[in-house]
């Protein structure tokens, strides 16, 4: 191959044996036996084993050698008596002629790198050393997963007719739903440019530019509270758009690309769709969250009618949920007693109301003198509850015993290992509601500010804000966001209209938007989009609960890089060339 290597370390075999051979990589063990020392050299390929004899001078040579060195081998290849079947080179060796150090690593590392358990090693003191941790097997094999499926998602949009296009990075200030990042102008002092949020503006811009189908792997940027399943600052999604497209031509795409990844990537069972099309309003009710987990199969029931006269003050002028387990075994008392406690710490219930339907249909345990048994008839009824079940309820203001109930279903599924395991369920939340009530009390954009209001400008005059839906979906997977998207507003009057509804004025629109609302003067077609997160694509494939797992050099759970040490303090001159000046309280 070159002067470093005429083999990479996973490939030679049985068949090398007799061959002279150069191979460079990074000691990962060394393993001295008295007359022979043994080194397990790796690189990204795989590992093979070097033997040399300890004579004077590989004795000396070998005092410099140190675990996560550098180096570079000569030797042949010979069969090894004592076999590895664990690995593929595990048949044969190579006794060394010449190692040369190409680079020394020091003696002491920050932790150990290829150990298969990391949970013992602070992730903080990884991401310090990330270029170290980098090197460990399981998250260099992620990076290069993360490298393959995105020239899959490539390959397959370039196959559906989208071309790739990028879009800038400086750009303007932006309402989608975060804090943009700022960038000071230094040309233009007091002015400022937006790292995008999301190339959304844009993407409309190309349909009216008379482009039919866009996509590009784009970075988006929002300056938010970190998340459990988002990046902190930075993300990446895949981001399309077509012209002359409805809401059913995305989903179209969304099922044609994304569970043929799922497949080609992982060895589960995949929803191949059409995906389950679901209204935001149902799994509310259903699931008490729009992001539901189909693996899970437990379903919220509103039994608030059934309780509407009750005299048990818990329930009294509450609205009621009730979630059932069918009990393959009798739940111990304290299993009620800590979820009671998770529902309250966690979810900042006041309580988690239970009882046990026996399997001759009587209410023990809990509550149960305070139902009666035509209350209990009712409940079973709508809840389709048969014998030998577990009963949960929640009561609470409407919205809150929703949010509530959700939290406990999910809680529920993990703790009795209801969810199934090996596959990948796929489900579209539609009909977003258009608008919400901000904590604030103010009329709100619930999704996506650019979308198209169901009714047109019909709904927008005449409807209260919050009945209006949206055509606007998201695409869950196994509980995860894993894409979201809208048919597009392209009438400017009808997006002046429905800024105005939240609060925006005509000039505002004109002033943030101009560049789309000029446009949009000029002949725009209907349009639609989508933008799967890839991280968190990335993610569920590779099996992670961490997408710090997949990014080559993450941020941290404070939204820090401590690797390169940023954000970090800047020098005065340069805040002088961008006008700025700081107001920190010391």
């Amino acid at each position: 191959m070159n002067e470093y290597r005429t083999n990479t370390c996973g490939e030679l075999n049985i068949k090398n044996v007799g061959e002279n051979v150069k191979l460079s990589g990074w000691i990962q063990k060394i393993r001295n036996l008295g007359g022979m020392t043994f080194i397990d050299l790796r690189d990204e390929t795989g590992i093979t084993q070097i033997v040399f004899e300890n004579n004077e001078e590989n004795t000396n040579k070998s005092k410099e050698l140190t675990t996560e060195s550098c180096i570079k081998v000569e030797g042949k290849v010979v069969e090894r008596a004592n076999k590895n079947d664990k690995i593929p080179t595990g048949e044969i060796e190579v006794i060394s002629s010449n190692i040369e150090i190409l680079g020394k690593c020091k003696n002491i590392l920050p932790f150990e790198i290829n150990s298969l358990e990391q949970n013992n090693v602070r992730e903080d003191l990884r991401l310090e050393y990330r270029f170290l941790d980098l090197r460990n097997e399981h998250i260099h094999k992620n990076i290069i997963l993360r490298s393959n499926i995105m020239k899959t998602l490539r390959n397959k949009m370039d196959e559906l007719g989208f071309i790739e296009v990028q879009t800038p990075i400086l750009a303007n200030s932006s309402p989608e739903g975060a804090r943009d990042f700022l960038v000071p102008s230094r040309l233009h002092p007091g002015e400022f440019y937006a790292l995008p949020q999301a190339p959304q503006q844009f993407k409309q811009l190309l349909m009216v530019s008379g482009f039919n189908k866009y996509y590009q792997i784009a970075p988006c940027f929002r300056d938010e509270d970190p998340r459990a399943d988002r990046a902190p600052g930075e993300f990446y999604q895949l981001d399309f758009e077509m012209s002359f497209a409805t809401q059913e031509d995305v989903f179209k795409v969304l099922e044609e690309v994304i569970p043929e990844v799922f497949e080609k990537y992982t060895n589960c069972e995949v929803d191949k769709g059409p995906f389950l099309r679901i209204p935001y309003k149902e799994a509310m009710e259903k699931y008490g969250i729009d992001k539901p987990d189909l693996r899970n199969p437990l379903i919220i029931y509103d039994v608030t009618k059934v309780f509407e006269n009750t005299e048990f003050n818990a329930f009294k002028n509450k609205t009621v949920k009730v979630i059932s387990v069918p009990m393959k075994e009798d739940l111990p008392r304290k299993f009620f007693d800590k979820m009671g406690e998770y529902a309250q710490e966690e979810l900042g219930a006041k309580g988690l109301a239970w009882v046990k339907l026996d399997n001759q249909n009587n209410l023990n345990g809990g509550i149960s003198k305070f139902i009666t048994e035509e209350q209990k008839e009712e409940i079973k009824k709508i809840a389709q509850i048969e014998t030998n079940s577990a009963m949960f309820f929640i009561a609470d203001e409407f919205e809150i015993a929703q949010k509530i109930a959700g939290g406990v279903r999910i809680e529920l599924g993990k703790r009795l290992d209801l969810l199934q395991k090996d596959v990948f369920k796929f489900c579209l939340i539609v009909d977003f509601p258009m608008y919400e009530l901000s904590d604030e009390g103010k009329i709100d954009f619930n999704h996506n500010p650019f979308s198209m209001p169901q009714g047109g400008i019909e709904a927008l005059e005449n409807k209260n804000p919050l009945d209006i839906l949206a055509y606007q979906y998201d695409l869950v997977c196994n509980g995860y966001e894993m894409a979201s998207g809208a048919v597009r507003n392209h009438d400017p009057e009808l997006m002046v209209k429905a800024f105005e509804i939240a609060g925006y004025t005509r000039k505002d629109v004109e002033e943030r938007f101009g560049a789309l609302f000029n446009a949009f003067q000029y002949g725009t077609p209907p349009h639609a989009g989508a933008a799967p997160g890839l991280d968190r694509m990335i993610m569920l494939i590779a099996g992670e609960e961490n997408l710090r797992q997949v990014i080559a050099f993450p941020k941290n759970k404070k939204a820090r890089d401590l690797l390169m040490r940023a954000p970090s303090k800047v020098d005065e001159n340069q805040l002088k060339d961008v006008h700025i000046k700081l107001d920190i309280e010391e």
